[in-house]
């Protein structure tokens, strides 16, 4: 049961940080064509679901969005915070499962 838990949360991670590079990559082409852009909101939410990594390897690789402090601070920052929320559900899974040491 842990083991594909496990197995999940690998695949979703690789998951949704491939679609935040991908989705860096779509946006800089469009802008240098001039074309419909990816709201600001969409890069936002997808490093809310743990695509951050992706989304900050895509701004440095394609040079997208990399003058902008929302995003040169903003998804660094969710990223820490995501850290620090991980680290603490499992400090709280790790007592409760051990437990309430």
């Amino acid at each position: 049961m842990i083991d594909s838990v496990w197995k999940f949360l690998i695949a979703y991670g690789l998951l949704v940080n491939l679609c935040g590079f991908m989705l860096c990559g779509l946006d800089k082409r469009r802008a240098v064509k001039k074309q419909w852009r990816v709201p600001e909101r969409r890069f936002f939410l997808l490093a809310f679901l743990g695509g951050g990594p992706g989304i900050l390897a895509g701004m440095y690789t394609f040079r997208h969005k990399t003058k902008h402090k929302s995003f040169t601070a903003g998804i660094p920052a969710i990223m820490i915070a995501e850290c620090i929320l991980c680290g603490v559900l499992w400090w709280l899974c790790g007592t409760f499962f051990a437990g309430g040491r």
